[in-house]
């Protein structure tokens, strides 16, 4: 079953929707949202990226952000002003776009539901991505951004649809991207009606918005953990719109890919065409397994084919086929990344072994301090370990991944004074005698030292001038 609720809307009046509505948080990023909201105080991005009301080298995730976003929300209730709906309802949501049109309604899903796949997923979540909306979610104590789901067409459904939208509309706008959007409110016999048709659904799919259903779940959670006593009961709901599957228009997602490799376009063609089917074809896959290749000034079309066997769903979807048969393979896409995490994890030895073995010489031969092998490696390992921790469990996920970034470029910044000097001390006989590297090795050496030197100023000049 679909369960689905009413909820009493909190809603902009039909004057000044077009005004307060906006394009949802996480198709532009902060430059984008700030010249989309300029002049226009009502935008909802005020709220939904409050960050552009604030200097714009401002963590998108600090505190101000959370801050200024509930400011902004407050304000907005009452500038604009917001409404709160007498009678709890659902709404049937008509979005029009060129000639196409689907209707879907708007209501509060289970959250539950949501828990235990009812409400089905077809992504996976960053943990950062959840970190924020969780935190805007229970900062404003609202949802404010509906997640996009999908549901087998029901003739009880359409039925409900083909009545109410009969009626006069709540809104009727078209927004600055020339989409038409129009709400009908269902109350009384029809909503009870689409209640219950929804409850004999035996599920349904989410097409967008996995972070935004997670972060519901989430909240529920921390809602439930921080106030146990609290009547928390409204978040187990969250603000979703579903569509039929026979009406639902999924829009491309591409892939822009900077380079061949190193391939001439002729040359990587060439070997597709020994992977793939490839004909010339037009931007607009028509079925399923097609994908459109723009390339050296024309349109292809690639066939692709799961395997026969294949037992894992997500392995026969066409994006996990271009990346298995194409980007991978042939382009090396998703390779460099798990290169880096090997690499990173054989640093981190390095860097834990070097530790271990300079800690010991220094305490052992300098200041005679001699301890046990096991006491020794706990205590190094956790003057490593124990600030990424900090850091990790008071900024989560997205504040561990700027101190990656950040102790890389220190380790990098301070290679150069490091290697110079080890050179110096390991190319000279003087100092080493038979031990030191001889001509032909000390020359390669030097060149790599080179290249990280060139490397860093490469570096530098980019973050100074950049």
């Amino acid at each position: 079953m679909s369960t689905i609720r009413p909820f009493a809307a909190l809603r902009p009046s039909p004057s000044n929707v077009d005004r307060v509505s906006a394009v949802p948080y996480d198709v532009v990023n902060a430059e984008e949202a700030r010249a989309m909201a300029a002049g226009n105080p009502l935008s909802f991005l005020h709220i939904s990226r409050a960050e552009i009301d604030l200097p714009p080298a401002t963590d998108p995730y600090s505190d101000a952000v959370y801050n200024k976003a509930l400011e902004n929300f407050t304000n907005l209730r009452q500038a604009a002003p917001l409404v709160v709906e007498d009678v709890p309802a659902v709404y049937f949501y008509r979005l029009k776009m060129g000639n196409h049109s689907q209707t879907g309604l708007a209501a509060c899903y289970s959250v539950g539901e949501y828990d235990i796949d009812l409400i089905k997923k077809h992504e996976k979540t960053r943990r950062d991505k959840e970190d924020d909306r969780t935190r805007h979610i229970s900062t404003l104590r609202a949802q404010t951004g509906p997640v996009f789901l999908i549901y087998r067409a029901s003739k009880a459904i359409d039925a409900v649809a083909d009545t109410v939208t009969g009626g006069a509309p709540l809104f009727d706008f078209e927004s600055a991207d020339q989409v038409r959007h129009t709400v009908w409110k269902v109350t009384g016999a029809d909503l009870a009606a689409v209640v219950k048709a929804f409850g004999e659904l035996p599920c349904v799919y989410i097409a967008d918005g996995h972070h935004r259903a997670a972060s519901a779940g989430r909240t529920r959670k921390y809602l439930a953990e921080k106030s146990p006593t609290t009547d928390n009961s409204e978040a187990n709901w969250m603000l979703a719109v579903a569509f039929p599957d026979n009406q639902t228009q999924i829009l491309p997602y591409n892939r822009v890919v900077k380079d061949l490799a190193g391939k001439t376009p002729e040359a990587f063609l060439a070997e597709l065409k020994m992977r793939v089917k490839v004909a010339d074809g037009t931007p607009n896959p028509t079925k399923k397994g097609e994908v459109g290749m723009y390339l050296a000034g024309s349109w292809y079309t690639l066939s692709l084919e799961a395997a026969a066997r294949a037992t894992d769903v997500g392995s026969t979807l066409d994006v996990s086929l271009l990346q298995d048969q194409v980007l991978s393979p042939l382009l090396g896409v998703g390779v460099a990344s798990a290169l880096f995490g090997i690499a990173l994890v054989c640093s981190g030895l390095s860097s834990s072994v070097t530790g271990t073995l300079a800690g010991q010489i220094v305490m052992e031969g300098f200041l005679d301090i001699r301890i046990a092998p096991a006491a020794r490696a706990l205590l190094t390992r956790a003057v490593a370990l124990v600030p990424a921790l900090i850091v990790t469990a008071w900024y989560g996920s997205a504040g561990a991944n700027s101190l990656l970034v950040f102790s890389q470029v220190i380790l990098s910044l301070q290679l150069p004074f490091a290697i110079v000097p080890l050179l110096l001390f390991t190319t000279r006989a003087k100092h080493l005698g038979a031990f030191a590297f001889g001509r032909p090795m000390g020359v390669l050496l030097w060149a790599a030292a080179g290249v990280v030197v060139a490397l860093n100023v490469w570096m530098l000049q980019r973050l100074v001038f950049a």
